[in-house]
């Protein structure tokens, strides 16, 4: 498929960055697999998010200890220090200024630092929140959306289905492991959604979200594809669409969430492209 216009380009926000201490309020478990925590406290003053994909870096307490260790920040820019912190990327999911309250949907799979820690979680706790540090903004005027993720990424397609404009045309897929682990999204956009049950086979294992893509009919017009999760399993998504759908540079966005294997794998760095 090709297109008439160039599509419009993805602008690139910074945000100063800034180190949080903050509380926990509440824990909620969404879904099985998955736990809401929404922090609060006076220091989400200022706060910046604006984009779908806004994420922060989680840091946590080393074992035995209340706090994390604060990362060194010398002139809006994060330096080396004897000891770093511990931290995980996630998602913003919900962020209110008024309550000033952030959620962040935390999956639980693994015996990672991210899990552990919110399986654990309860009122009282507090954790480190360092960023956004910047945000990706992409002007929503394409004809229709291509939105595919599976649970590690289903935060931040909660926020493309919430920020989207009234009516337009989004297919999505998400891929979890059955049906109790599905969730419900707020949305004003003409949604034709999918969700795939993997079963028991391992997270990032399956070709479910490829084998979808692959069959869906996308409508006319302009379009734009966002896809995230396991890295790996991502790449012949974006061969396809950009080689065999047609769709331009600036119309995919495919982000490896994490790779197997890899332990705080940085999916700002070697798999997040927007080709």
């Amino acid at each position: 498929m090709t297109v008439d216009t160039a599509p419009p380009r993805m602008r690139i926000v910074r945000h100063p960055l800034k180190y949080r201490l903050l509380e926990v309020r509440r824990v909620t478990r969404v879904t099985p697999g998955t736990v809401r925590v929404t922090l609060g406290g006076a220091a989400l003053e200022g706060f910046c998010e604006q984009a779908p994909t806004d994420h922060v870096k989680l840091c946590f307490a080393r074992p035995g200890e209340e706090l994390p260790v604060e990362p060194v920040v010398e002139n809006d820019t994060w330096m080396d220090a004897p000891v770093e912190p511990i931290t995980r990327d996630y998602t913003v999911r919900h962020y209110r200024r008024a309550e000033q309250e952030l959620d962040i949907d935390m999956v639980l799979h693994g015996t990672g630092v991210g899990s552990g820690w919110a399986a654990a979680a309860e009122p009282g706790m507090r954790l480190g929140v360092f960023g956004p540090r910047g945000s990706e903004e992409i002007p929503f005027v394409h004809d229709w959306y291509l939105l595919a993720a599976e649970e590690t990424a289903l935060p931040a397609l909660g926020r493309w289905l919430e920020m989207l404009p009234a009516g337009v045309k989004v297919l999505a897929f998400a891929e979890v492991p059955g049906p109790e682990d599905e969730q419900t999204f707020e949305t004003a956009t003409d949604l034709r959604m999918t969700w795939l049950h993997r079963g028991a086979a391992p997270a990032g294992s399956t070709d479910l979200l490829e084998r979808a893509v692959r069959a869906a009919e996308f409508p006319e017009g302009m379009g734009f594809a966002w896809v995230a999760g396991e890295a790996t399993t991502l790449k012949p998504i974006r061969r396809h669409l950009r080689r065999e759908r047609g769709l331009g540079k600036e119309q995919v966005d495919v982000d490896g969430y994490w790779k197997r294997g890899v332990e705080n794998h940085d999916h700002h760095e070697d798999d997040h492209e927007h080709a």
